[in-house]
């Protein structure tokens, strides 16, 4: 759901939901970076699934609430987009 998939995590998507999953996995990403976690150690220390995370970095699949929040509490980092798109006040 980006102009350039092999660009995914760091190239925008004009979707909303697209881009909420996005952001999760450049975070994430950084994270790992940051903490020097291996895909094994995060699924250890998370309780999620390897392949999961590594689908989830990828773009391959969209992570449910209980992941978000199970990496979000491993990582020590907020996962959840905070930015354009996300402010609920926002009139329609």
């Amino acid at each position: 759901m980006t102009r350039d998939p092999e660009a995914w995590p760091h190239s925008p998507s004009a979707d909303p939901a697209a881009e909420a999953v996005r952001s999760i996995a450049h975070t994430l990403t950084a994270a790992m970076t940051e903490g020097s976690w291996s895909l094994r150690r995060v699924a250890a220390g998370s309780g999620v699934n390897r392949q999961a995370i590594a689908d989830l970095l990828a773009g391959r699949s969209w992570p449910d609430i209980a992941t978000v929040a199970r990496l979000t509490a491993f990582t020590g980092t907020p996962l959840w987009p905070t930015g354009p798109g996300t402010d609920r006040k926002r009139e329609h």
